[in-house]
């Protein structure tokens, strides 16, 4: 007797973790289940690529400033942007084209937000 009723019960108890496992595989293979899926993995791959283009944007500026220490090239605070101190007269002559270059005031441009 209670041997049938172990056997009963242990069957009774696999069934339903074989039902609940099929219907938990079968939940994951619905169209919007899949969309999700897809969605995620492009999110991480996408997290993944900025990861990757931030770590190399941080090694070509390391890469740049150690080539502009072995090269004797510094940044100048007196030159405006990110101008490299040029030697001699080309130093002149980018101050002087940097002092005569006209820039407007007001942008003309039609497709900007006034």
């Amino acid at each position: 007797m209670f041997r049938r009723a172990f056997w009963f019960t242990a069957g009774a108890a696999a069934g339903v973790w074989a039902t609940t496992k099929v219907n938990r595989q079968l939940k994951k293979l619905t169209p919007e289940s899949l969309a999700a899926q897809a969605a995620d993995k492009a999110l991480e791959a996408g997290h993944r690529l900025k990861d990757f283009a931030l770590d190399v944007k941080a090694g070509m500026s390391q890469r740049e400033d150690e080539l502009n220490d072995a090269l004797g090239l510094h940044q100048d605070p007196d030159l405006p942007g990110n101008v490299t101190a040029l030697p001699g007269p080309r130093r002149r002559r980018a101050i002087e084209h940097d002092k005569n270059t006209y820039r407007p005031k007001f942008s003309h441009n039609r497709n900007e937000d006034h």
